[in-house]
C-alpha cells in the first residue's frame, strides 16, 4: 500500500482517536521483540516547548558526530516529518515496511494511529544502528508508548494545563503523568521555571536524579546575547539569540552534555542561532505584511506568543481554527489583549476541530472581533487582506491550522 492508504487505515481502525495504556502496544511490542532502539535513549515530555528540545538534542548530537533518529509528532505537511534518521525524514516506502511488519505482529490487538506510529518508528531506529534516538512523547508520559522504552535521560519541558480530560485538571496532576517518563537513578532535566509542587517529591519517590532550571541550569537574554549555564559549571557567554524557547535551548544543551553529545563551541554556537522548527514563531514576510506561523493551542502557549507579538508591527490580526477539547475561553483570553481582529476558519474533515462559528461566539465573549470562513486558508486569505502593509498577521490554534496555511502558501516543512 502507499503511504496515504496505510495513514487512512491505522486512523480510522481504532475507535477512539486516543487511548492511554501500554498493555496493548507493549503486547505486539514483544511479538516484534523490538530490540532497544539505539544505545542511547532521551525521552522528552511536557506541555509547551517539547518538539523544539527534541530538534536541537537531534542537531547538537548530529553535529557531534552521533548517529541520530528523532521521534516527534506531530506533523505539520507530512507524516515523515515525525520520523527522522540523521536529520532528514525517512522516505514513504521505509515507512510503508515498517507499517507492515507493524500489521504484522499486531494480529487481534487493536492500536491507536500514535501507538502504530510509534511502533514503526521504533523498529526502524532498531535496525539502522544508532548512536541515540530522542523520542518525543505524544501526550503525558507514564502511559504514552514511548514509556515503553527505558530512557537513559528524561527531560520535561513546561508544564500547563492541556489535555485535561486525558491527564488531569491542574498542573499539578498532569507534573505526574510527565514524570512517568523518569526511570530511578538516572538524570531528568526539569525546565520548567515554575514546576508544579508535585514533582519534586514525586522525582524523588522514584529515585530519579532531577537537574532544576534556575538552580543547577539556566539559559538567559540580554542585550548582549544568550547565556547559558550548566550543571557542570560550563558556561557560554553571548551565544546568538535562539530561534527556539530559551527553555527549549537550556534543557537540549544541559541533555546533550549529559550523554557527552555536545559539539564544539563554534558548532554550538550555531546550532543555537541556526536552529528553527517550522511553525514556532515561523515569520515570514508575504505580500507587505509579517506572518507569523505559530502552533500554539492552549492559554500557556498563547501567552507566550502575545508577548512576542508584542514586538510585531500593528495592527496585529490572527487566523485561527483550534480543537473543540481545548481551553478555547483561555487561549482567547490570552490574545485578548493582543490580537484586534480575528478570522477564523473551519477544518473540514476534522473531528475534533471546534466549528468556526463557536470560536468566533468565545473571541466575541472575550471582547474581540471575528469572522467566520469556509476554511483556513480562506481565513487567511482574508486575514491578509485585512492587515495593511506593515500589519502582523498571526495563524496559531493547532498544527493542522498552521499545517493548512503552509500548503496554501507552499511552504516546505523545514527538514
Amino acid at each position: 500500500m502507499r503511504l496515504a492508504d496505510w495513514l487512512a487505515l491505522i486512523e480510522q481502525r481504532h475507535p477512539q482517536g486516543m487511548v492511554l495504556g501500554l498493555e496493548r502496544v507493549r503486547a505486539v511490542a514483544e511479538r516484534l521483540a523490538l530490540p532497544r532502539p539505539a544505545r542511547q535513549v532521551v525521552a522528552v515530555a511536557g506541555t509547551n516547548g517539547k518538539g523544539s528540545c527534541a530538534r536541537l538534542l537531534e542537531v547538537l548530537a548530529l553535529a557531534a558526530g552521533r548517529r541520530v533518529g528523532c521521534y516527534t509528532s506531530p506533523h505539520l505537511l507530512r507524516y515523515n516529518e515525525r520520523v527522522r534518521l540523521g536529520g532528514r525524514p525517512v522516505d514513504d516506502e521505509t515507512l510503508c515496511a515498517a507499517f507492515d511488519r507493524v500489521e504484522a505482529a499486531r494480529g487481534d490487538v487493536l492500536l491507536t494511529y500514535f501507538e502504530v506510529g510509534t511502533l514503526a518508528a521504533l523498529h526502524l531506529f532498531a535496525a539502522a544502528d544508532l548512536d541515540l534516538a530522542v523520542l518525543e512523547v505524544g501526550m503525558g508520559g507514564r502511559l504514552d508508548a514511548v514509556n515503553l522504552v527505558d530512557a537513559d535521560l528524561a527531560v520535561i519541558t513546561p508544564i500547563a494545563i492541556d489535555h485535561a480530560r486525558w491527564l488531569g485538571p491542574t498542573r499539578e496532576a498532569i507534573a505526574l503523568e510527565k514524570a512517568g517518563i523518569a526511570r530511578a537513578g538516572r538524570p531528568v532535566v526539569v525546565a520548567d521555571p515554575d514546576p508544579p509542587a508535585t514533582l519534586a517529591p514525586h522525582l524523588d519517590s522514584l529515585g530519579a536524579r532531577p537537574l532544576w532550571w534556575g538552580r543547577d541550569f539556566e539559559g538567559v537574554s540580554d542585550g548582549e546575547g544568550f547565556h547559558l549555564r550548566l550543571a557542570d559549571g560550563r558556561r557560554w557567554q553571548g551565544l546568538p539569540a535562539p530561534r527556539l524557547p530559551p527553555t527549549s535551548v537550556a534543557a537540549a544543551v544541559q541533555g546533550a552534555a549529559l550523554l557527552d553529545a555536545l559539539p564544539g563551541d563554534g558548532e554550538l554556537a550555531a546550532a543555537v542561532g541556526r536552529t528553527a522548527l517550522a511553525g514556532r514563531y515561523q515569520r515570514l514576510t508575504w505580500a507587505g505584511r509579517t506572518v507569523v506561523l505559530d502552533v500554539a493551542h492552549n492559554p500557556a502557549a498563547a501567552a507566550h506568543l502575545a508577548a512576542r507579538l508584542a514586538g510585531e508591527g500593528r495592527p496585529v490580526h490572527a487566523v485561527a481554527a483550534i480543537m473543540a477539547d481545548k481551553d478555547v475561553a483561555g487561549f482567547c483570553a490570552a490574545l485578548a489583549g493582543t490580537v484586534s481582529r480575528w478570522f477564523a476558519g473551519d477544518l473540514p474533515g476534522v473531528a475534533r476541530a471546534l466549528p468556526a462559528e463557536r470560536f468566533a461566539a468565545q473571541v466575541a465573549a472575550a471582547g474581540g472581533a471575528c469572522t467566520v470562513h469556509g476554511t483556513v486558508a480562506e481565513a487567511f486569505a482574508a486575514g491578509l487582506t485585512a492587515t495593511p502593509p506593515g500589519g502582523t498577521l498571526a495563524v496559531c490554534g493547532s498544527f493542522l491550522t498552521v499545517g493548512a496555511v503552509m500548503a496554501h502558501l507552499g511552504l516546505g516543512d523545514g527538514f
